[in-house]
């Protein structure tokens, strides 16, 4: 079991009681993963929420470049020590909406999805909780995604010329 006082230490659990830190806890596992290895790719079922402990995990998606050529991985975000990722695993349909792939031996706090579902089911306060991280999670997601899809469209009508 994962230590409460060590939760407490991420972003993600900023707002949570001790008492639910330590429901979370009771679910929490930890897991490594290697430099190079793929994590997970879009369209998985989202087995796991992750809390990085050490390491950088770099989340992609492909863009398709046309007929004939391989689709091109595209960084949305890079997630660090301290950050969470998976938040699929607590959001319909359950499905990883990006790749991860880790860029470094990356150590991780690992919440099962279904235990972790449970859990909300029957602490409504302690979903709500777990969804308003989320809810901060995606938006940082889509706020990188917008800047990227803003910096290639700006990229293409550079070299439309």
């Amino acid at each position: 079991m994962i230590a409460v006082n060590f939760l407490k230490e991420f972003a993600f659990f900023k707002d949570f009681s001790s008492d639910q830190l330590k429901k979370l806890a009771s679910v929490a596992t930890e897991e490594s993963h290697m430099a190079g290895e793929h994590m997970y790719q879009k369209g998985d079922a989202a087995r796991s929420l992750f809390l990085v402990k050490e390491g950088k995990v770099v989340m992609f998606m492909e863009s398709y470049m046309g007929a004939g050529k391989p689709p091109m991985p595209v960084t949305v975000d890079i997630i660090t020590k301290g950050e969470s990722m998976g938040w699929s695993a607590v959001v319909e349909p359950y499905i990883y909406t990006l790749g991860a792939h880790c860029i470094d031996n990356t150590d991780f706090i690992s919440f099962d999805s279904i235990k972790l579902r449970k859990l909300m089911e029957k602490d409504a306060a302690l979903g709500y909780r777990i969804m308003q991280a989320v809810a901060k999670v995606i938006s940082t997601r889509l706020t990188h995604t917008r800047i990227i899809l803003i910096g290639e469209r700006g990229l293409s009508t550079l070299t439309e010329y």
